[in-house]
């Protein structure tokens, strides 16, 4: 048996296109646009092609929107001042710092300043909150988009038993947490493994899903997966250079052996990566939504 292939470059274009009319439909009915401002903070490379990439879904979806480009040189204090600024803007529903920041900017200061209404990256600790209490205004963008390649594929949650390899607060934890909720899309048994877990392999063993974001290339094979289990492989590592002077990449799953045993896995790249950006843009629609008080 070889794994039928989830396409999150599939689904997140699909999801684009129900966000550009639900953003038509707003504008139409409502008057009212979805507004995204991203900061971007020195000329870090990755940053600016994130950035970039946002901006661009942002601005084929209808959306207001805003690239801040500031200097490397720009003070904590001149930042705080400029998201405040977005905080106060009503055409403005959604703020976006890009990470990492310059090394004299409090990263946790700088995240906690922005108003949890408009904290579309879903890490600001009120939301983290509400998500652990099952009552989210928006979700992290990672683990959002891996719950929608889950529901959007047909796999079975509820019930099923879930390991995730991995505990970052940007993946591991709140995957975990969503997938446990007594919710639609969810309620599943879950396990979260991590360095300190002793015999990793039964863990995995037992997944009918299983989720790796382990930061280490290969780091699941053949011989640690379910016959017939759905795995999602959210790691991106960079292994070398393609002849062409393109980067090689690889996930944290041996794809190639663990494709023989899955019955459905995500590629990389092209699995959980597109549906990243495509979860920012639906909690900025669902931002302007609930400022303007649409259900």
């Amino acid at each position: 048996m070889t794994a039928k292939l989830i396409s999150g470059s599939e689904i997140a274009r699909q999801i684009r296109e129900e966000l550009t009319g639900e953003t038509a439909r707003l504008k139409e009915k409502f008057n009212v646009v979805p507004g995204l401002v991203t900061i971007l903070v020195g000329q870090n490379p990755a940053s600016m092609s994130y950035v970039t990439a946002k901006q661009k879904a942002s601005k084929e979806i209808g959306f207001h929107s805003i690239q801040e480009n500031q200097s490397e040189t720009m003070t904590e204090a001149e930042l705080l001042a400029l998201i405040d600024r977005y905080n106060r803007d009503p055409k403005i529903h959604g703020i976006l710092v890009q990470l990492p920041l310059p090394k004299h900017i409090n990263e946790t200061r700088v995240l906690y300043a922005i108003d949890p209404k408009k904290d579309v990256d879903g890490f600001h600790p009120v939301n983290v909150g509400k998500m652990m209490i099952g009552e989210a205004d928006y979700l992290p963008c990672t683990p959002a988009g891996i719950q929608q390649l889950l529901i959007r594929s047909g796999v079975k949650i509820s019930g099923a038993e879930v390991v995730v390899v991995g505990r970052s607060n940007i993946v591991g934890k709140p995957i975990a947490n969503i997938l446990l909720q007594k919710q639609k899309g969810a309620n599943a048994t879950v396990t979260i493994c991590h360095t300190g877990t002793v015999d990793m392999a039964f863990h995995t063993r037992r997944a009918d899903i299983l989720i790796v974001a382990a930061g280490k290339p290969k780091a699941v094979t053949a011989d640690m997966v379910k016959e017939g289990a759905v795995v999602i492989d959210v790691g991106v590592n960079r292994i070398g250079m393609t002849p062409d002077g393109k980067a090689r990449l690889c996930g944290d799953v041996d794809f190639e052996t663990v494709k023989e045993k899955a019955s459905l896995i995500t590629p990389v790249p092209g699995g959980v990566g597109p549906m990243t950006i495509t979860m920012l843009m639906m909690n900025t629609v669902k931002a302007a939504k609930l400022a303007a008080g649409i259900e």
